[in-house]
């Protein structure tokens, strides 16, 4: 097991209560990309009963490229953003991922063909590719130690507002379905034209809100440190927390650049030490998405269909989902400074491992209603205050200054390739294995991640961006436990 960080004094202790209003808004300003993230990630759900039928996908291979289409373009977008960060900026990525977002929104919405569809949602992720690799690393790297957990979770904080707001959004421009409605039906109805549509139009409004909220924050003091522009990194870091803790920051920050080597980041990417630490951001990274909460929310209609829900009353379940899924995150928000991230983690994974295996056996035995409604809030329940923000916390801090934006790019890469597998592949597999042979398949998956985090999963928690890169350096990434 990676054992626990030298005790001494902590960045924590000597920061001291840091934590003025202007941290909260520019942290929270820089977390809107994961309002424009979740909101998207989800409205597709919703809407995907009615543009299926306009655009008559009626096999799984057309149904499943819809769905996961937009994480091509997230794949991209989280592989650029490492080199574009390091060269521009945190700041101005941020700017650009909302741009690209509210055009891609209006241009989804507008589409008037398959194939039309499937670029403006590809140029939509490759925007939240951008800002779901660029928005925790930007806020971890403006956080005082004592608050980083808690910073870097509004992020999950407006991810999962995103889903709220689009399943509620979903809920209110659907229009009741008939029961036993046919598909043609269903076309010419305002669902089938024009419902969907606006689903996906009205992402347009709180991009614009993060575009505008771009313009107020500071740019990364570390990347300005990174750049030797100090003047300027000393200047954000007094407005975020005052002249003493901008003397700590700058004052560590020194110390640990000059212990690095001279050679490429990239070439101390590839490092037999950090690669050990890139292999746990990855790795963590796949669990976060291959525990199979996901497929909940992208496949919300097929799940609760496959529990006895109609379609009216499947809409509102998902609004249920999206409630528990805001409650738990915040228990989590108040959690991670207290209890740690390796203690969520593990017991997350531990819950999901259970949750799954039992919610798979209700399935193989043909239950429905309230108990499948109960055991799905319970899984989400889990991941909301595990899996869901505590990777983001760590894989914005585990990684060295220098090499952060490169490491962080190849971690949310991964965690998009991902999320493309799965999404893509579960019509498939719930053809081939059902719902049960699904959820079980989960419940192996989040066991082995289990075991892995138990043995390689270090402590973070209270030690600044600097300790734990020093760190990771004195043990070469192979500590003991």
């Amino acid at each position: 097991m990676i054992g626990p960080m030298p005790a001494s004094e902590t960045g924590a202790q000597r920061e001291g209560r840091v934590g003025s209003a202007y941290l909260w808004i520019a942290a929270s300003a820089g977390a809107l990309g994961g309002l424009l993230f979740g909101y998207d990630w989800v409205v597709i759900g919703g809407a995907k009963p009615f543009y299926e039928i306009y655009f008559h996908l009626d096999r799984p291979e057309l149904q499943g490229w819809a769905m996961s289409c937009a994480l091509i373009g997230c794949l991209i977008g989280a592989m650029s953003s490492g080199s574009l960060s390091n060269g521009l900026g945190r700041k101005r990525l941020l700017t650009l991922a909302a741009t690209v977002f509210a055009i891609s929104s209006l241009g989804t919405g507008l589409a008037s063909r398959f194939s039309v569809f499937v670029v403006w949602r590809i140029l939509g992720g490759y925007a939240i590719g951008l800002a779901s690799g660029i928005s925790p690393m930007y806020i971890a790297e403006i956080s005082p130690a004592r608050l980083r957990g808690r910073l870097v979770s509004l992020n999950q904080m407006a991810i999962v507002s995103g889903i709220l707001l689009a399943q509620v959004v979903n809920w209110l421009i659907a229009r009741p379905v008939p029961a036993g409605a046919t598909a043609q039906q269903i076309l010419v109805s305002w669902n089938g034209q024009w419902g969907w549509r606006w689903m996906f139009a009205v992402t347009a409004i709180p991009s614009l809100l993060f575009l505008a909220a771009t313009f107020l924050v500071p740019e990364s003091p570390r990347w300005l440190a990174t750049k030797g522009r100090e003047a300027e990194a000393q200047r954000a870091l007094e407005r975020l927390g005052g002249p003493e803790y901008a003397r700590h920051v700058l004052k560590d920050f020194k110390e640990v650049s000059g212990e690095q080597s001279r050679g490429t980041a990239w070439r101390e990417l590839a490092a037999p030490g950090m690669g050990k630490v890139l292999l746990l951001g990855v790795l963590l990274a796949v669990l976060q998405q291959w525990c199979g909460i996901n497929v909940i929310f992208n496949y919300a209609q097929e799940i609760f269909a496959a529990a006895g829900y109609q379609i009216s009353g499947i809409l509102f379940d998902i609004v249920i989902t999206g409630a528990v899924n805001v409650a738990f995150t915040i228990v989590a928000f108040g959690a991670i400074d207290r209890f740690g991230r390796r203690f969520l983690l593990l017991t997350g994974a531990t819950g999901l491992v259970l949750i799954y295996a039992v919610l798979g056996a209700c399935y193989h035995l043909h239950l429905r209603g309230t108990p499948m409604l109960l055991l799905v809030l319970a899984a989400i329940a889990c991941y909301s205050m595990s899996l869901a923000p505590v990777t983001w916390v760590v894989i914005a801090e585990i990684f060295p200054n220098r090499i952060r934006a490169g490491a962080m790019s190849i971690s949310v890469a991964a965690l998009w390739m991902a999320c493309f597998v799965l999404t893509y592949t579960f019509p498939l597999l719930n053809a081939g294995l059902g719902a049960a042979g699904s959820f079980w398949t989960f419940a192996a998956i989040c066991l082995a991640g289990l075991l892995y985090l138990y043995f390689r999963l270090p402590e973070t928690q209270g030690k600044t961006l600097e300790e734990i890169e020093t760190w990771l350096r004195s043990s070469r990434g192979e500590v003991k436990g």
